[in-house]
């Protein structure tokens, strides 16, 4: 079967600035594949490449088979995008959302009305098919984002942040969602987000800092990477604590604002004599298995961030350029 998107020393440049420094990966056809980096990572810029929306300085790609610069009307057919702001028209109806969508993307008309009812009973918004958006809640108008980026029905789905402010309910339900997509159609997720427990949901995770690929593997496999239990300890001086833990016990430390992290075997008999033998006063201190994000700050030396949101309003439009000219 063919790959979801092949990337083959993908690089974009920005005059001297170098945003991804020839990557390379392999997305199989109905994976879950989370993209993660910090800010200024060369996530955004990768996803801008991969949907069309800017060429790449060096590289090739592949998406749905379909080469990136070559055939960019056939990658632009059969991709979804699921933008992290808002962009919907919430002076329309759910219903005209997805009608004006139908337009842009040349769905055949005789199956327009079809694939609106068969989206919206998908997100579970047929009842509410012909409210005005303005009205929906924030999960609602996710759903209603989500079943617009399926209307054309891509082969790929790229999803930035799609749970992004939402509440812990609103986001398992989308999930439940998007997880029966992929099990029922076998569509290819393309995902970017910043909660480290939608990122257990991925089949496999790429994880990129300063425009290289640092990481690439499934979760489990991420996680056995760091050794032992997680400590995290915050003292009444971090900087001299670090240098003690450091010296004393010979590990590796991350210092950031919420206090020092590091890894050690069988944390809880480690604790004690921690609390006995170091000589700054400790505020508090945990101890846990390890989570994606121990991973990511271990990779990164950061814990994630959200991205900026500067330049969505410039893919929106160029999205709607894209569809008026390549269509």
């Amino acid at each position: 079967m063919t790959p979801a998107i092949e990337v083959n020393g993908l690089a974009r440049r920005f005059k001297a600035f170098t945003a991804v420094d020839g990557i390379s990966f392999t997305v199989n056809s109905g994976e879950i594949f989370g993209f993660l980096g910090p800010n200024g990572a060369g996530k955004t810029t990768t996803v801008r490449m991969l949907c069309t929306l800017i060429r790449p300085s060096a590289g090739t790609a592949r998406v749905a088979g379909f080469d990136l610069v070559h055939r960019q009307t056939d990658v632009r057919r059969s991709i979804g995008i699921i933008f992290q702001d808002p962009s919907l028209d919430d002076r329309l109806t759910a219903r005209e959302n997805l009608r004006f969508h139908a337009m842009v993307y040349k769905v055949p008309r005789a199956e327009v009305n079809a694939r609106i009812a068969e989206t919206l009973e998908w997100m579970e918004l047929t009842d509410r098919a012909n409210e005005i958006v303005r009205n929906f809640s924030g999960g609602m108008k996710r759903r209603l984002e989500i079943a617009r980026g399926l209307l054309h029905s891509p082969r790929v789905l790229f999803l930035d942040e799609p749970t992004l402010g939402l509440d812990p309910q609103t986001r398992s339900r989308i999930w439940e969602r998007l997880l029966k997509l992929r099990r029922e159609r076998g569509t290819t997720l393309f995902l970017t987000t910043h909660y480290m427990d939608e990122a257990e949901n991925c089949d496999r995770i790429a994880i990129i800092d300063h425009g290289r690929i640092i990481a690439l593997d499934t979760p489990a496999r991420l996680k056995a990477q760091v050794q032992g239990d997680c400590i995290h300890l915050e003292t009444a001086d971090d900087a001299a604590a670090e240098a003690e833990v450091k010296q004393r016990y010979g590990v590796e430390v991350v210092r950031d604002a919420t206090g020092l992290h590091f890894e050690v075997e069988n944390g809880a008999a480690f604790v004690p004599g921690l609390l006995r033998e170091l000589s700054v006063a400790v505020r508090t201190v945990s101890v846990r298995p390890p989570t994606l994000e121990d991973v990511f700050l271990k990779m990164t030396g950061r814990e994630i961030r959200d991205d900026e949101a500067s330049g969505h309003e410039k893919l929106r439009s160029r999205l709607q350029r894209m569809g008026r000219a390549g269509r």
